[in-house]
């Protein structure tokens, strides 16, 4: 049994480097430093150099406001559920959490389309409160698991002084828990940064040129990976492997960064 688990660590570790390696290959031709500072020329019929600055540009203004959307609703809904409220609300809303962890991307972006975009248009921040639904339940769950963690002598010996419970909640608690919030919120990021369907839906209709500004609609990184893989052009494939890759690179390292984080997490909490 121990060599068939050997078995199936292997196979999994040799399937994620065929991906790396095919995706690299691939779009090898573009990865360069024109692909992060230069803008995409639609139409071109030189040599001109291009590149995919305004996607990598919108998915940082957009990926940052969705981890700031959701960010302090999972920690205080998480807070709640776990120092606050009896059970039969806990099993209710925990029961929520994971059900709307297990809705697909696609009904989020067309939940957010018809309640928002339909009649005033698409922004950055409409497809920053899609992906911020995603991320919710992901840093909830991670943030009611890491409270569970620690130790109820420290929340008995502070209420034993008269400290008050939301005291001991925001001075004790959150604290030594602070590691595995940030766990839960690197691996929402790492769960969203991807996700096409619901910026199909509110933030696809753009331009060329970097933008900034979340009032407006902005290019991203799989928006882009999605229209460049249907043109005919060979050279917009090869950009679309070479975000692809970049992409790609990101989430592995936001993964081995949340493993890290939950690992010296779990030391701290432990006292070791």
């Amino acid at each position: 049994m121990e060599g068939l688990a050997w078995l199936a660590a292997a196979i999994a570790i040799a399937i994620l480097g065929i991906v790396v390696w095919s995706v690299a290959r691939k779009g090898w031709s573009e990865l360069n430093l024109d692909l992060l500072t230069k803008s995409p020329i639609p139409f071109s019929l030189t040599n001109a150099p291009q590149g995919l600055a305004n996607a990598f540009a919108g998915t940082l203004v957009i990926v940052g406001l969705a981890t700031a959307m959701a960010l302090p609703v999972g920690i205080l809904v998480a807070v709640y559920l776990n120092e606050f409220a009896p059970p039969s609300i806990r099993t209710g809303v925990g029961l929520v959490l994971d059900v709307l962890a297990g809705v697909p991307a696609i009904v989020v972006g067309i939940f957010v389309f018809v309640l928002l975009v339909t009649g005033s248009g698409q922004s950055g921040i409409k497809g920053a409160f899609a992906l911020a639904i995603l991320m919710l339940p992901f840093v909830a769950r991670t943030t009611i698991e890491v409270l569970a963690l620690v130790p109820n002598a420290l929340r008995e010996a502070s209420l034993g002084l008269g400290i008050p419970q939301w005291r001991t909640t925001l001075s004790i608690v959150l604290p030594r828990a602070i590691g595995g919030i940030l766990t839960g919120t690197v691996l929402a990021v790492a769960r969203v940064a991807g996700e096409t369907a619901p910026l199909l839906f509110t933030s696809s209709l753009v331009g060329t040129q970097t933008s900034w500004n979340p009032t407006h609609a902005l290019q991203t990184i799989p928006v882009a990976i999605f229209e460049l893989s249907e043109s005919p052009d060979p050279k917009d494939h090869a950009r679309a492997w070479a975000a692809g890759f970049v992409l790609l690179i990101f989430i592995l390292f936001a993964s081995l960064t949340a493993r890290w984080l939950a690992t010296r997490n779990a030391r701290k909490i432990a006292g070791r």
